[in-house]
């Protein structure tokens, strides 16, 4: 297998696709003006059939480049599953789904989504209706295969959408057994942030000739957040996050730790010290993600404390803060973190506590950012 690195986008307008009117209408209507370099690196290619492993860090249109080819592929006129979607979380699904139904929204598809933490009879009524595209969790799809009440085999379009963080999670025996009811001649597309082993696995055994698709890393950061940093002792950033909570209007803010332990140990104290708190991590349930996400989506928690895992893919418009109390491990992690806000041209503000401890991989970072991070002083210093 060939990989292909490329930073320069060879398509530079959605016009020079090979796309339907209704769908080049839909894109126009979404105001996509061109296509991201995820997009305008993959699209050719899925377009002509071809299997395709699409590596994108930033992770950004990566549903616009696998969805725009299903919808160009699924006949509407035939009501049997004819694309498939696989996803790591409940949170993802929703989000695919929205993304195709906007896009196809001039074309007449049925789309279901199948996730574990929901409830089955809607589930089991969308695809006795005709369901054409599935977009879904691997455990709920397995347990839909194992009733009946899902066949893959009219299936010509698999997405596994990140791929590694669905690896990661314990999903390859599921992934396996799904991939083994589809028809060998499905096209294939997997997109991955990260490349290990088991994705490579999986793409070389269950994939034809894949052409290996990265948009180069480029270590960029939104011109419209606002980055700051403060030195603080190791012992007080604690109550150096307190005095950013109490000292902003009301904000809607992601706190980023590097573990789940520190996760639930910064979360219990602020609960206890009386804040609208709500947490994010890998060891939650399906259920207690879906909730906290759902707290957090309508203003009913105002600060979530999580980890770089869980918070993958987090798309919330109205976050106004980020506050890293762990230093990112690298440069890559810090502008996936600061991406978490300013979403939807709005503005936002990324706040960095560094402490003795940080003080080297903090450096380290900012040597590689294109963007000067203002220093600040704490408040509680005088």
């Amino acid at each position: 297998m060939t990989q292909t690195i490329l930073s320069e986008a060879p398509v530079a307008s959605f016009q020079d696709l090979p796309i339907s009117r209704e769908l080049y209408e839909a894109v126009h209507s979404l105001g996509w003006s061109t296509p991201t370099p995820v997009q305008s690196l993959t699209l050719p290619a899925l377009l002509k059939g071809e299997d395709a492993v699409g590596v994108d860090r930033t992770g950004s249109g990566k549903t616009g480049a696998f969805a725009i080819p299903l919808i160009e592929r699924v006949a509407p006129e035939r009501r049997v599953v004819q694309a498939l979607v696989l996803v790591p979380t409940r949170e993802l699904a929703t989000q695919v789904t929205s993304d195709v139904a906007d896009l196809a929204r001039f074309k007449p598809l049925r789309v279901a989504t199948i996730c574990g933490g929901m409830p089955m009879e809607p589930q089991l009524r969308a695809l006795a209706g005709g369901a054409q595209v599935v977009v879904g969790t691997p455990g709920r799809v397995l347990d839909h295969l194992q009733r009946g009440s899902l066949r893959l085999d009219s299936v010509s379009y698999l997405v596994l959408d990140e791929a590694d963080r669905m690896l990661d999670m314990g999903f390859a025996p599921d992934v396996r057994r799904i991939l083994s009811r589809t028809p060998e001649s499905r096209q294939t597309v997997l997109f991955s942030a990260t490349m290990p082993p088991a994705v490579r696995g999986i793409a070389s055994q269950h994939m034809r000739s894949p052409q290996w698709l990265a948009v180069e890393p480029e270590v960029r950061t939104v011109d419209t957040v606002e980055q700051v940093y403060y030195h603080v002792a190791d012992r007080d950033k604690t109550r150096g996050l307190r005095c950013l909570l109490d000292r902003e209007q009301n904000p809607l803010a992601v706190v980023f730790r590097r573990t789940q332990y520190g996760t639930i140990k910064l979360h219990r104290q602020l609960e206890r010290d009386g804040y609208s708190v709500g947490m994010l991590h890998g060891g939650m349930t399906q259920g207690q993600r879906t909730r906290a996400l759902e707290a957090f989506k309508r203003g009913r928690i105002r600060v979530l404390v999580a980890t770089n895992v869980a918070a993958r893919g987090l798309d919330i418009p109205d976050v106004s803060h980020v506050i890293n109390y762990d230093v990112p491990e690298d440069a890559e992690t810090y502008v996936h973190r600061v991406g978490r806000t300013a979403r939807a041209g709005k503005s936002g503000v990324a706040v960095t506590l560094v402490g003795e401890s940080d003080i080297e991989s903090f450096q380290g970072v900012r040597r590689l950012l294109p963007v000067e991070i203002r220093e600040e002083r704490l408040p509680i210093y005088g």
